[in-house]
């Protein structure tokens, strides 16, 4: 993190007037991305986890108030990072890709919203999967076979779902779209397949005159168990990305970036290193990784 730091990040940082800050960003950025791997409902609970436990790593660190002004200002910078690491994964020699999205509820449904940073920005969705009617944005999130994000986007909860991930489809071409059936539609498939060569694959309704080969159905619900799969993983590691309670859209666009960085590390560091940071335990193959996530152990060590 350090060394990356000091070759490009630190060309990135924006220079504010006053006195050089004694904790520097490399540290912030670091402590952004290890607090998704700790099971602490907020920043206070988890500057206090750091402050008891490891000030000697971090002898200048920063009060919870300073520390969230400090990161809204590196939400650049942290995807630089995770683009860098998306590279290293490999990710641009792929050619399948998952796209689905997921509701983030930003207020309460009733509250008033004119007052409020979200006012104009974020808007009233509705989830069919899960019947539910919330205030707030929907994460698009391009991801590869094997679970790693690709692009994302924050859009309002009242976008279509179609239109919702025309911007994020730009970022690869000539590849296979594999969707649910909220990505249904013959002539925008064919305006996506114009304008970026992608072609979009969903189940097709009951209704439908054209089905798909019933092989081709199952391949399509295999593939896309994947990417609730990492839904699953953001969600429930950490602080729930449904329950950040920023109050802004700059504080919530940080943190969601840090979530998806702090995923896409785990994964880099399972890859490369072999090392599972949720069980803190080094696996040699994903059979083992397996094994050991259901063992008496690794529970041990994850609630240690």
């Amino acid at each position: 993190m350090i060394d990356w730091y000091q070759a490009e990040g630190d060309a990135l940082k924006v220079v504010s007037p006053g006195a050089k800050p004694e904790m520097s960003n490399s540290e912030i950025i670091t402590l952004a991305l290890v607090m998704d791997y700790l099971p602490f409902p907020g920043e206070t609970q988890f500057i206090g986890f750091i402050r008891a436990n490891y000030r000697q790593w971090f002898p200048n660190l920063l009060t919870q108030s300073q520390f969230n002004r400090r990161l809204r200002k590196l939400g650049q910078m942290i995807e630089v990072l995770r683009r860098k690491w998306v590279k290293q994964l490999g990710a641009e020699n792929a050619t399948s890709f998952i796209i689905d999205t997921k509701p983030i509820p930003v207020m309460g449904y009733r509250r008033s919203k004119r007052h409020s940073d979200f006012h104009g920005s974020a808007g009233y969705g509705y989830c069919a999967a899960r019947k539910m009617k919330y205030f707030g944005y929907k994460l698009v999130m391009l991801s590869t076979l094997k679970g790693l994000p690709i692009a994302y986007e924050l859009v309002s909860a009242n976008t279509d779902e179609r239109k919702s991930v025309e911007a994020v489809l730009e970022i690869v071409r000539h590849c296979d779209i594999y969707g649910d059936k909220g990505f249904i539609g013959r002539d925008w498939q064919e305006e996506i397949a114009d304008s970026t060569g992608n072609q979009i694959w969903t189940i097709h309704r009951e209704n439908q005159q054209h089905q798909h080969s019933p092989q081709l159905k199952r391949l399509i619900n295999k593939v896309r168990q994947r990417i609730e799969g990492v839904f699953h993983e953001i969600q429930n590691t950490g602080r729930n990305p449904e329950r950040l309670l920023n109050k802004t859209v700059q504080g919530l666009t940080t943190h969601m970036s840090a979530k998806i960085a702090s995923h896409t590390l785990r994964l880099l560091l399972r890859a490369r290193f072999a090392i599972d940071v949720l069980i803190f335990v080094f696996v040699s193959s994903t059979q083992n990784l397996i094994n050991i996530r259901h063992s008496k152990q690794s529970r041990i060590l994850f609630h240690q």
